[in-house]
């Protein structure tokens, strides 16, 4: 390793861990050197920390270069990984990372490897009809939105830097454009495995199951079928909780959905104002099939289509039993959540009702499904104000529900946010860094969203619904 390559590792304990695999599951190749003037927009201390980056590197001069995909990280090759997937339930045949480059794999001290790639660092030979970049706008809604669903606790992959590139990109109109560095345990998706079996590779299905079982599920070495379980298992309760959240992802596609059950690509996301369960996120999803309310049914049919691509690892009727378990997983852990958000400490017959009938108030009255809740603390007239249209069914509900709770209502505000990132939160630091460049909003709304839980004084604006210019802004798969 030459000297200039070895300070350029910034510290960190590369690994080549993917590159492992046979050639067909990648493509070894550098970035395309995006902007010729790359500078670094904003850097999250949070997300170094998870791989042992000193935040002092924000500073090198040669983190930038690194960062943008103008230089190496250490020795690692990048790669771009190759995989397939059902896209709107139809199926897409070839994709692969488009427009993403793994740079490096770091082995943290705790022994976790995580991904470190490139979002928007050029064209690979899966951009297809693509440019390879990404724009300012869905750069930045990634970064905030990541790290806004790790802090509810939600597995996730996070986000690390934003660089701006100083090019103009096209998407529906001339837009800055930007790269993402951003962190997983893994970016191995179901539409890796189907994208082997699909084209009769039952070997490769083979060799890729037991490299992620080695890895990131090693009590299950030997055990496909064990491991599938466990697939499900991580999936139906991820999905739990971006239900108990109100979080809706916006494009669920197979080639979106984390082997290791992580809320990954951010692209037209949201968290619910109103509660609807019929929310669509993405404007171009004009069927509804990745509403609010369709999540848990398509994270089945999701694992049912990776059960189909597994297929030539583990028996029908296995497979068959393993998907069986979905329903209870998800119901378990929704259960779960939810009466933990109504302080409901001890388990009764009719909790399952006091919520759904809640919800169900919710959705009469369309009451902000973050306040309801975060409200449920000490609920008087600001919450009942919530649910005027249906004022005195509220009431009513509200005098069972005090007199059934029975845990501490400080410690629901441990699992009700003060703040999620609302659209239109989001959509203001974008228009500061894009009209003004100004990276203050950005930097505010970040630090709120990486704590929730708490008051900010100063800042309470930020965790109410949007004002009517802000009201129905259109999120698209560009965003």
């Amino acid at each position: 390793m030459s000297e200039t390559a070895e300070i350029k590792t910034f510290g960190l304990a590369l690994e080549n861990h993917y590159a492992r695999l046979p050639g067909e599951f990648y493509t070894a190749m550098p970035a395309e050197r995006v902007g010729e003037k790359p500078v670094l927009l904003h850097a999250n201390a949070k997300a170094a920390s998870l791989i042992g980056l000193d935040p002092k590197a924000f500073s090198d001069p040669g983190f930038v270069p690194v960062f943008s995909g103008h230089l190496k990280l250490g020795d690692f090759q990048p790669l771009a990984m190759v995989y397939s997937g059902h896209q709107f339930g139809q199926w897409a045949g070839q994709l692969g990372d488009g427009r993403a480059l793994l740079i490096g794999q770091v082995r943290n001290s705790q022994g976790e490897l995580w991904d470190v790639q490139l979002k928007g660092s050029g064209l690979t030979p899966y951009s297809r009809f693509g440019d390879g970049r990404a724009v300012m706008r869905s750069t930045i809604r990634e970064y905030l939105g990541s790290e806004a669903v790790a802090s509810l606790g939600i597995p996730s992959s996070r986000a690390l830097c934003i660089i701006a590139t100083g090019e103009t990109v096209r998407r529906e109109e001339p837009e800055p454009g930007a790269i993402l560095t951003r962190l997983a345990r893994s970016h191995i998706r179901f539409g890796h495995f189907e994208h082997f079996h699909h084209v009769g590779k039952h070997e490769q299905v083979r060799l890729l199951a037991d490299h992620v079982i080695n890895e990131y599920f090693p009590e299950f070495a030997g055990d496909h079928a064990g491991w599938f379980g466990e697939v499900v298992k991580r999936t139906a309760q991820l999905i739990a909780e971006w239900q108990a959240a109100g979080f809706a992802h916006g494009v669920m596609n197979t080639d979106n959905m984390s082997i290791l059950g992580l809320t990954l690509d951010y692209g037209p996301y949201g968290f619910l104002d109103a509660y609807d369960p019929d929310f669509i996120c993405n404007h171009t999803d004009e069927a509804g099939r990745y509403s609010f309310g369709n999540q848990p049914g398509i994270g089945l049919w999701n694992l049912n289509a990776l059960a189909v691509a597994l297929g030539s690892l583990i028996e029908s009727d296995t497979l068959v039993a393993k998907l069986e378990t979905y329903e209870s997983h998800f119901v378990n852990c929704y259960r779960e959540k939810m009466r933990a958000k109504l302080g409901l400490e001890r388990m009764e017959e009719g909790d399952d009702q006091l919520i759904g009938n809640l919800l169900a108030l919710m959705i009469k009255a369309r009451a902000d499904y973050t306040l309801a809740f975060r409200g449920l603390a000490a609920p008087g007239e600001t919450w009942l104000a919530l649910f005027d249209p249906v004022r005195a069914e509220a009431l009513e509900w509200l005098t069972r529900y005090r007199a059934r709770r029975d845990g501490d209502p400080q410690a629901m505000n441990l699992v009700n946010p003060n703040y999620v990132l609302r659209n239109w939160v989001a959509e203001t630091a974008i228009r500061a860094v894009e009209d003004h460049g100004d990276c203050g909003p950005l930097d505010r709304v970040l630090r709120l969203v990486q704590s929730p839980y708490e008051e900010h004084p100063g800042y309470e604006a930020l965790s109410n619904p949007p004002a009517p210019e802000f009201c129905g802004l259109s999120v698209s798969c560009s965003s």
